[in-house]
């Protein structure tokens, strides 16, 4: 059975936590809001940057997503395409939430855009990243979470932020750490997850930030899904995308876990994508579970 201790535990030793230390490098009134590019530390010696989307003309504080990037084969982009500055217009997620009201960062995760450290053999980089770390005993999931944890750390930083209204985005990549973040910080007090959510038994393959030795000895994604809660989640997907495989019955598995929070779905017609009837349904689920409630506690590793 997988538990938040047992989930914790898989993941290996971690980084430890710093303090973010955050410092604008530059910002740019985009008409709406205020973008700006932020510098901060995600462990000791490490410090990298992201995009913060302050909104203009809204009354402080403001709910705040994280906006969590895809994937898509492509290690040189990453933060970019969530605030609208290259790539497909239906990933910028953080830039249509930033419009909408809502405080957004986007940072990149480890290995892509300014985070790839070899433009030459980005794969090559990112598998490496994954092998340095099992073995010594780690995970690159592990810290790939710690790394976002650090941006929640930021984010319930701000003044300008409701720190009790904190969310999370992502589609792809992105979706299926929608997934994964609000077990491991239950800061997060709403996920939505777009076409990522297909079960390990059911992949044809295994991107490299989610190999995790011995997990299915103890369950499956739809047992993570099942740790979101008391959080509230929205797992969208396509009936063409084998990357949304099996929605309706993993939903029905793990809405049980759900005494708290709310588990919602919706699949789609068409394959792995990110469209503006999506995104709306995705928004509206934010905004609706974005309300006002008590702290959901410590992160994973004071093993709440």
């Amino acid at each position: 059975m997988l538990t938040r201790d047992r989930f914790a535990a898989l993941l290996g030793p971690l980084p430890e936590k710093v303090a973010p230390d955050v410092n604008v490098v530059d910002q740019v009134d985009c008409g709406t809001f205020l973008r700006q590019t932020i510098e901060y530390n995600v462990e000791a010696g490490e410090r990298i940057r992201a995009f913060l989307c302050l909104p203009h003309d809204r009354p402080f504080p403001l709910p705040a997503v994280y906006c969590f990037h895809q994937h898509a084969g492509n290690r040189l982009l990453g933060k970019s395409e969530v605030v609208g500055l290259s790539g497909d217009p239906d990933q910028a997620y953080a830039k249509e939430l930033a419009e909408q009201g809502f405080i957004t960062l986007a940072p990149d995760a480890i290995c892509f855009e300014e985070r790839c450290h070899s433009q030459v053999s980005p794969d090559f980089y990112h598998l490496n990243q994954l092998h340095i770390r099992l073995i010594r005993g780690q995970t690159l999931l592990g810290k790939v979470l710690h790394d976002l944890s650090a941006g929640i750390d930021v984010i319930e930083g701000l003044e300008e932020v409701d720190a009790g209204r904190i969310g999370f985005i992502g589609h792809s990549y992105g979706g299926r750490m929608a997934l994964f973040a609000p077990p491991f910080d239950p800061r997060i007090r709403a996920s939505v997850c777009s076409c990522g959510s297909t079960n390990y038994r059911d992949m044809a393959a295994v991107q490299f930030d989610f190999v995790v030795p011995g997990f299915l000895e103890y369950g499956d994604i739809e047992d993570v899904v099942r740790l979101v809660n008391p959080a509230d989640l929205l797992i969208l997907g396509g009936d063409q995308d084998k990357w949304s495989v099996g929605i309706e019955p993993m939903v029905a598995y793990a809405r049980s876990a759900f005494d708290g929070g709310v588990l919602d779905f919706q699949v789609y017609a068409g394959g792995h994508q990110f469209t503006k009837e999506m995104r709306h349904r995705a928004y509206r689920f934010l905004r609706e579970r974005l309300q006002r409630h008590p702290a959901l506690g410590d992160d994973i590793r004071s093993g709440d």
